[in-house]
């Protein structure tokens, strides 16, 4: 069995990592700071060390030169991670000794395939299982952002950080990949998907909230649509004035788009919704009506490794408030008291965030969020982690920046345990059974 140490000050990134190393087959050894780092290399001379950059007693760089110039661990290969992405920083740390350099959040499929890479493992004189191609850890699920955006897309230099792509989330769990809206994010989910699984059929489920066009504009761009040999399930509920098959025939047709959607060669079934709970192979779905103009919808998606809730269009707060005790059993639960059900001690939510608290003022009734009142919303429901989703289109990377920052503070001063993050357009999130989010 291969060793790996890692190095982190960090426990709350640490040990779940740990554990998901563990999972793939690594000895794991764990140290806190630089120095109790190198003294755990030399007594164990580990295959890897992973090594985050800034920590205390020894950074990064002095594990780096320290490990380097101890002649029994020659052998041992150095990645260091870190959140910069600077380019003296990575030279720097390449001048140290190390032979990767890893910028934070990491996917962890990437991890792997770096480390398999530095020391190779066969297994039965095979390709080891956690890094196969297109496979995922067992136990495990994986949620990849491919669109964040609300409204329009909104390309340019000022949205490269978190992403210009209208709503498009995947989900990897219990063997079935899920896909969550068809905005333009996607169009590269497809092209993604066509070239990991260039020559095995695929079988997907879509899930869609609503039919705005945001949330439906990426399906004529669909690679695996146009392969007769895959199979696409369509799932959402009827609309305000059309059905569902009826809306994604609608923006498929002349003048429209060149292509219509019968003519896509691929096996695809479009099936409306009547029930509130429904499975995926052994993923239980749970639906919930949204606060947003016509018919939305949010999902509660349940998988071994934990639970899942995407609520990409929903206003929070709306309406007027009533105690939740006083109304048990006496009075209809507002939806705001619905949704909270729905959100409740949920690993992961997905959550409309549209709004400035100062922004809402002028857009209350829209059926979008509000920062604030969603921070509120997720700590009321006892959530481990929120994403900041459906940014508006007008809000730039520094803005993002700055909402995030804010949201965060929001929940350090209400003493909260609440994990905060603004969604990014290509980030991985593993979720592990029993275990924090590794990133």
């Amino acid at each position: 069995m291969r060793t790996i140490l890692l190095i982190d000050d960090d426990e709350y990134c640490r040990g779940p990592a740990a554990e998901l190393l563990r999972r793939a087959n690594w000895e794991v050894i764990e140290a806190g700071d630089g120095q109790s780092g190198i003294e755990l290399a030399i007594r164990h001379r580990p295959d890897v060390i992973l090594c985050d950059l800034l920590m205390p007693r020894g950074n990064g760089y002095q594990v780096c030169r320290t490990v380097r110039a101890q002649h029994e661990l020659r052998n041992t290969r150095i990645v260091v991670v870190t959140g910069r992405d600077f380019s003296a920083d990575r030279e720097s740390a390449h001048q140290a000794g190390a032979d990767d350099y890893l910028v934070k959040p990491i996917v962890f499929s990437v991890l792997l395939a770096a480390l398999d890479r530095l020391h190779p493992a066969k297994v039965n004189g095979g390709e080891h299982p956690a890094t196969a191609e297109g496979k995922r850890l067992p136990g495990l699920a994986t949620l990849k952002f491919w669109g964040v955006r609300g409204s329009i897309p909104s390309p340019g230099p000022g949205t490269v950080r978190f992403g210009g792509n209208t709503s498009c989330v995947e989900l990897r769990a219990e063997g079935q990949i899920v896909i969550l809206d068809a905005g333009s994010g996607m169009r590269a989910l497809g092209h993604s998907l066509a070239a990991e699984f260039a020559d095995t059929p695929l079988d997907l489920t879509v899930l869609i909230t609503h039919t705005h066009w945001d949330h439906i504009q990426g399906f004529p761009f669909f690679l695996p649509a146009y392969d007769a040999r895959n199979r696409l399930r369509i799932l959402g509920y009827e609309g305000a004035r059309e059905g569902l098959a009826a809306t994604l025939a609608g923006q498929m047709e002349s003048p429209y788009f060149p292509i219509a959607l019968k003519q896509m060669p691929g096996n695809i079934v479009i099936e409306e919704l009547k029930e509130m709970e429904f499975e995926i192979g052994p993923i239980h779905v749970d639906v919930c009506f949204s606060n947003h103009p016509g018919v939305c919808v949010g999902y509660r998606l349940q998988t071994t490794a934990g639970s899942v809730v995407y609520l990409p269009d929903n206003e929070c707060g709306h309406g007027n408030p009533v105690d939740r005790e006083a109304a048990r059993g006496t009075l209809p639960r507002t939806i705001e008291q619905r949704l909270e059900d729905f959100v409740s001690d949920a690993d992961i939510l997905i959550c409309d965030t549209q709004y400035t608290r100062e922004e809402y003022a002028a857009h209350h009734g829209w059926g979008h969020g509000c920062v604030d009142e969603v921070v509120r919303f997720a700590i009321a429901g006892r959530v481990k982690r929120l994403f900041l989703f459906h940014h508006d289109p007008a809000h730039d990377d520094d803005q993002m920046t700055a909402i995030l920052a804010h949201a965060r503070d929001q929940v350090a001063k209400a003493g909260a345990s609440l994990r905060v993050d603004a969604a990014r357009e290509g980030e991985e999130v593993v979720l592990a059974p029993q275990l924090s989010l590794v990133r």
